[in-house]
């Protein structure tokens, strides 16, 4: 379980599950949600938020996990461009590590002589 600060005084934050960040990479959620000034606003957040409420509405899309995303993060009362911020930095954060882990794993079963395919 992660926390995020979703305001700059730090005085409230939302909780993020390893579900919701593996929710975000399997819709892949941040793919061209931030336009090329590179800030992160009140705007882009609208965008995530009508990007996810699309992919709800699709009839290809049942996915109670972007549900929960919806309603315990996107959605949350705390949730602000700020916050969006921080959950980005944590969603790369998290998936650098995550590919640094399985880059590791790799790298054991070399070792110890098993080759991959």
């Amino acid at each position: 379980m992660y926390k995020i600060q979703s305001n700059q005084s730090g005085t409230r934050s939302i909780d993020i599950s390893e579900k919701h960040l593996e929710t975000i990479e399997k819709h892949q959620l941040f793919r061209d949600l931030i336009d090329s000034n590179g800030f992160v606003d009140e705007q882009v957040l609208d965008k995530l938020k009508l990007n996810i409420r699309s992919l709800l509405e699709s009839e290809t899309c049942k996915d109670n996990d972007l549900l929960d995303l919806c309603l315990d993060v996107i959605y949350h009362a705390n949730m602000k461009s700020f916050g969006l911020q921080q959950l980005i930095v944590l969603y790369i954060n998290w998936k650098e590590r995550k590919e640094a882990e399985n880059k590791e794993a790799e790298n054991k079963e070399d070792i110890n002589g098993i080759q991959t395919v």
